[in-house]
């Protein structure tokens, strides 16, 4: 059974367009969306912390620049990785690359799912359609996103467990890698907090 289809192993430059035009629709849409959340969205909906997850890109998100050298460093540096992986599943193990593809754009394509869900939801809490005001801590926002991603691993993993496909099966690991991240991050958020508690109190 073919775990990803031949054009792939064969063009380097296939997979790597894919996934270079996912990051770059990551990071307009992430733009976009922090865009309409200074704009008023943020009136309705308060996330505590900057709108990025990703630390590494928070200064970046929160100041809305277009173009972003560590952006194009983060983008360079997975270039070269999937490069390398390419190059030596052609000599040995060819489901090496397909998994490494597979980590990477079904994750990208897991967090386009929210950027698009927050776009939409984004322009209706704008208007009157949405009302009052909420407040979500930083713990509550990295877990959120954890269980997200621990949901479409799940999801990945079924695919897998049907097609036998190591680009289901990286997807699958991608995902749980992220969540993972994120839990952690939820955790040291907490911690912080319990910290900034107990020295006013």
């Amino acid at each position: 059974m073919l775990i990803m289809p031949e054009f792939f192993y064969r063009n380097f430059w296939a997979g790597w367009a894919v996934w270079t035009a996912l990051c770059i629709s990551d990071y307009s849409l992430t733009l976009t969306c922090a865009r309409l959340y200074q704009s008023g969205v943020r009136e309705k909906i308060v996330f505590e912390g900057s709108y990025e997850l990703t630390p590494y890109f928070q200064g970046d998100i929160d100041s809305l620049r277009r173009f972003s050298p560590r952006f194009f460093r983060a983008l360079l540096l997975t270039s070269v990785l999937l490069f390398a992986v390419w190059r030596l599943a052609s000599l040995s193990e060819p489901q090496m690359y397909s998994f490494l593809l597979g980590a990477l754009v079904l994750v990208q394509l897991a967090i386009h799912m929210r950027h698009l869900h927050n776009f939409f939801s984004f322009r209706a809490v704008r208007t009157a359609a949405v009302r009052g005001r909420i407040e979500y801590s930083r713990v509550f926002i990295l877990r959120h996103s954890a269980l997200d991603l621990l949901l479409f691993s799940g999801l990945y993993f079924a695919l897998f467990a049907f097609a036998h496909s190591w680009f289901l099966l990286g997807g699958s690991i991608g995902c749980l890698s992220t969540a993972n991240k994120h839990w952690n991050l939820a955790r040291h958020a907490e911690t912080a907090a319990r910290a900034t508690a107990a020295a006013a109190d």
